[in-house]
């Protein structure tokens, strides 16, 4: 039996790695990005997508996951076999945001990006703690847990531009996923763009990436 210390401490997995950051200091930028990495990859390799984007009214921040997994099993297992990483991770996300807050930047001007098992974190935390965001995109992810895993997702999202893109024939991640995650997430009050794009390797494509620095742009504009 895991005792009530280890477990806290477990708990704890992923707090007090690195944050990495670029673009404007966040305490004098005018929006801000969330940069979620997926399995076996860096803060450093999510971070510097942000090269490919215009703004630099920005600031970018990257959470680095311990030992380069946020969750150690698919995220269509059942989610307590991914705890307590799983909540860890959440609580990655919810440090920045309030960090991000905190700088005076609101949500409304936030935007969470991950990609692939970024992406189902980001899009999970989306879906647990529904408010008006800038904009939540997941590149090659889904909703976490198995196949019609009842959901009790509660508030709205109030009309948050999100946007999901995924090959369909994503080897990690199924196509079936990224449709019930789109819809899941309208029925919040999301305002969904998916796009599925043909013979894609599990990757980032230049429409992704055009599609995220239009949005930024429109952000920026009305930060101005």
């Amino acid at each position: 039996m895991t005792s009530p210390l280890r477990l806290s401490n477990m708990n704890k997995l992923h707090q007090g790695q690195p944050i990495l950051t670029s673009g404007a200091p966040v305490n004098q930028a005018r929006a801000a990005m969330i940069m979620i990495h997926g399995r076996g990859a860096t803060a450093a390799d999510i971070l510097s997508l942000a090269n490919e984007f215009d703004t630099d009214k920005f600031a970018y921040l990257a959470p680095q996951a311990a030992n380069h997994t946020w969750y150690p099993y698919r995220f269509l297992e059942p989610i307590e076999r991914n705890e307590p990483w799983l909540s860890s991770a959440l609580r990655v996300i919810d440090d920045l945001i309030a960090r991000v807050i905190a700088a005076g930047i609101p949500a409304e001007r936030l935007v969470l990006l991950g990609f692939s098992q970024g992406a189902c974190l980001v899009l999970e935390y989306a879906a647990r703690h529904p408010q008006r965001y800038g904009g939540i995109i997941g590149l090659s992810g889904g909703l976490i847990g198995p196949d019609n895993t009842p959901r009790q997702d509660a508030g709205s999202l109030a009309g948050t531009p999100i946007f999901i893109g995924c090959s369909d024939i994503d080897p990690h991640i199924p196509l079936n996923r990224v449709h019930e995650a789109a819809q899941a997430l309208r029925q919040l009050g999301g305002v969904v763009t998916e796009r599925i794009y043909s013979n894609m390797d599990h990757t980032i494509n230049q429409d992704e990436v055009d599609v995220v620095n239009n949005w930024l742009s429109e952000i920026a504009q009305r930060a101005t």
